[in-house]
């Protein structure tokens, strides 16, 4: 070995020692299940870290209210404590992890944060759905990074894949199954035929649902999550109150019946698709043909469906919510935002993908101008003549019936008719189902459901 390259290879040795020596500081905001998580990573795993972002990862405080409860992980003496807004402040700290939740104090935080020139990751979807592009102008005028990968799908990597696997690929479209809760519930209805109420009861009792499940499966949290992707994949800013928004509680064992009968599965999901000047967003119950990948992405698990123009179509899937998969998803940003703090950069990979500037204004289609398939249930008198004005109403509306079927028996004098039409506009199909809801030959209110069904798109 020559002096030369022996003094070259004694250089990167000290260069890789001092980075070894090197810490980065971190404050996590919030010890609840995922806070927990996140902390038993950075100590467990904390030699795995160190190797592979070339510093130690150094848990410097967990701040929450509560000090007192077990939550089954010992820290350092010292690093538990209850003022977030200490820990925020101390100059020490580098990377701030917020998993408080919600959008009060959460917001604050990270506000400040980011104001102060720390780093910050998130999994904060509500709040990155609603207030993302003030935290993201935040964090650009004063150099910070902003880091969300756990907030869509946990585990599942989909905000990296969008920002930096696919930056070479017009985004067409997008189909996921992004909520674990609404996903268990139509596979117990579908596998035991309950009904909602039970299915939810048996998620709320094995921890798959919170005791008010109100932003599960009322749709909200998937339409949070759809208003990130839409901005990373399109180039616009989050937009989460233009979204359409539909819930699974009016979905029956019925229909999930009559839907595998047809050959389709009912997914709660979130779909957005890119027609240049405007993009389509929305959230509700969804029949999709039994033979595709979603139909058999089952109990709490995840999926999306990306589809492109140069990779194609690509799908991803795993645990979108839990302690430790969500924990992987925020530590890996962790990981990011060290590796960069060690070589003083920020905002090598811009916050939506986008640079700053080209970030558009993209309006997002009324629901009205929505043109798919759809499935209707309603309770028909059994008498001449019903079918006949039933189908005439449509007709008038410009609504094709690919097929009719009486199912189940005569109750109460009705027995269920279901139709499924061939491609709709949403407008003319909302119509119909009011002037049919209004004949006294229909008791109660018809049912209707969304077809995506890529086989039959121009029928």
């Amino acid at each position: 070995m020559t002096t030369a390259s022996y003094d070259k290879y004694s250089f990167a040795n000290l260069m890789t020692e001092r980075r070894r020596m090197k810490q980065i500081q971190i404050a996590i905001l919030g010890y609840g299940t995922v806070g927990t998580g996140v902390a038993r990573l950075l100590m467990e795993n904390g030699e795995l870290l160190a190797n592979r972002v070339g510093a130690k990862l150094r848990l410097k405080y967990v701040a929450d209210i509560d000090t007192t409860t077990d939550r089954g992980l010992k820290l350092p003496e010292g690093v538990l404590i209850d003022d977030a807004a200490k820990a925020v402040a101390d100059p020490d700290i580098q990377i701030v992890v917020e998993t408080i939740g919600g959008e009060g104090i959460a917001k604050a935080l990270i506000a400040d944060a980011l104001g102060a020139g720390k780093h910050v990751v998130t999994a904060n979807k509500a709040l990155l759905a609603k207030y993302g592009n003030d935290l993201i102008a935040t964090a650009a005028g004063a150099g910070s990074d902003l880091a969300f990968e756990a907030s869509v799908g946990g585990c599942m990597p989909i905000i990296k894949t969008l920002r930096e696997a696919l930056v070479g690929n017009h985004v067409n479209a997008m189909t996921g199954i992004l909520n674990g809760t609404c996903n268990y519930i139509f596979t117990k209805i579908a596998d035991e035929g309950i009904p909602f109420e039970e299915a939810l009861a048996q998620a709320q009792a094995g921890g798959y649902a919170e005791a008010d499940p109100t932003l599960d499966v009322d749709g909200f949290d998937t339409a949070h999550k759809l208003a990130i992707l839409g901005a990373l994949a399109y180039g616009m800013e989050i937009n989460f109150d233009d979204i359409f928004i539909e819930g699974i509680r009016a979905v029956t064992p019925r229909d999930i019946t009559y839907a595998s009968q047809f050959g389709y599965v009912i997914k709660l999901l979130a779909i957005s698709k890119n027609h240049g000047d405007r993009i389509e967003a929305r959230v509700h119950p969804t029949m999709i043909p039994t033979g595709t990948t979603l139909a058999h992405v089952n109990g709490t698990l995840n999926a999306i469906s990306v589809s492109t123009d140069a990779s194609g179509d690509i799908l991803l899937s795993g645990h979108g919510a839990g302690m430790l998969p969500t924990a992987s998803a925020v530590v890996g940003d962790v990981v990011d935002l060290a590796r960069n703090l060690l070589l003083g950069v920020t905002g090598r990979i811009p916050v939506l993908s986008y640079q700053t500037d080209t970030i558009r204004k993209l309006p997002v289609m009324p629901m009205d101008d929505i043109v798919t398939h759809y499935y209707f249930r309603f309770n028909a008198m059994d008498q001449p003549g019903v079918l006949s004005k039933i189908s005439g109403i449509l007709g008038d509306h410009e609504i094709s019936l690919k097929s009719v079927h009486q199912k189940g028996r005569k109750s109460n004098g009705s027995v269920p008719l279901v139709m499924l039409t061939h491609r709709a506009r949403e407008a003319a199909v909302n119509a119909a189902l009011q002037k049919i809801a209004a004949l006294d030959i229909v008791a109660g209110t018809p049912m209707l459901i969304r077809i995506e069904d890529q086989q039959g798109d121009q029928d």
